[in-house]
């Protein structure tokens, strides 16, 4: 069949995409130890190999696959899990909607192309599984209380008692303690539920809760100014919420702006009001440190 340069253009655009997906799935494969996801995965690689093929009968060129998306997808399911990456490759391979709605016009086996990209695949891929995004709740758990108690925690200390390296420590033995608290309630929690293993989850709201606590008292190490202190952990704050929302968001194909404000008026709110609490108590009190 006979195509327009501009066609094929379009058309090489999809083939160099399918080639590189098949790349990527194949290698995710190889690095997958679960025999199940393995399978899965493997069978994407020839799906997206069966595309490519199809493509290539009209622009009769090999092409290589981008190596550079390749390592990028392959290293952020290494670092983020494997669900992350796919997903948020497949966002990308959303954008290709209006081009395939082109190329239909002059090529209507697209058709079935497109049906395998929004039907088959995804449903594949929702047959991964990660254990990771079983815990997702105790993750929120440990996150989000590690936000809210520690940013007010930090806000109460810093007015309080104005040294960053003094207000650094009682953060970071307030933090430890209720990490290890916070821990052993979501142990005793998920002990009388099904589902999940209770340890593990005391381990996930554990992580969670501690890698937040040292992200949020880095500031007061390294910076003697505790307005400017107070002022970056909440900045460190945000991005932590805007991250995990933005994974969980694609992970687990939830809404992302609702939750991230949520979150973030919370915690930032939370700061406020103890900020402000310490202000009050210290003044009543008469308090000089």
């Amino acid at each position: 069949m006979e195509i327009t340069n501009q066609l094929k253009s379009i058309v090489k655009a999809f083939q160099l995409n399918e080639i590189t997906e098949h790349t990527i799935y194949l290698k995710l494969a190889k690095s997958e130890k679960n025999e199940s996801n393995r399978k899965v995965l493997e069978q994407i690689a020839s799906e997206e190999k069966a595309h490519y093929g199809f493509w290539q009968q009209f622009t009769n060129e090999e092409i290589k696959p981008d190596w550079l998306m390749v390592f990028f997808y392959t290293w952020i399911a290494r670092i983020l899990g494997i669900t992350f990456a796919i997903k948020l490759m497949e966002k990308g391979e959303a954008k290709a909607q209006m081009a395939y709605s082109v190329v239909l016009l002059q090529i209507p086996e697209t058709k079935k192309i497109i049906e395998d990209e929004d039907a088959h695949e995804h449903k594949l891929i929702e047959l991964i599984k990660e254990e990771r995004l079983n815990y997702v709740g105790s993750i929120v758990l440990g996150l989000n209380d590690a936000l809210v108690e520690l940013t007010g925690a930090l806000a109460g200390l810093s007015f309080g008692f104005q040294n960053t390296k003094v207000i650094a420590f009682a953060g970071l033995i307030t933090g430890v303690a209720a990490g290890f608290s916070m821990a052993a309630a979501e142990y005793l929690s998920q002990k009388h539920e099904d589902g999940q293993h209770p340890f593990k989850s005391a381990i996930y709201t554990g992580i969670a809760y501690f890698i937040t606590v040292g992200l949020l008292i880095i500031p007061y190490l390294f910076i003697d100014q505790y307005l400017f202190c107070l002022f970056l952990t909440l900045v460190i704050a945000i991005f932590i919420i805007l991250f995990f929302n933005y994974y969980i968001s694609v992970a687990k194909d939830l809404p992302f702006k609702r939750r991230f404000f949520e979150m973030a008026m919370i915690s930032l709110g939370v700061s406020a009001i103890t900020f402000g609490v310490s202000v009050l108590i210290k003044k009543y009190f008469g308090i000089e440190l």
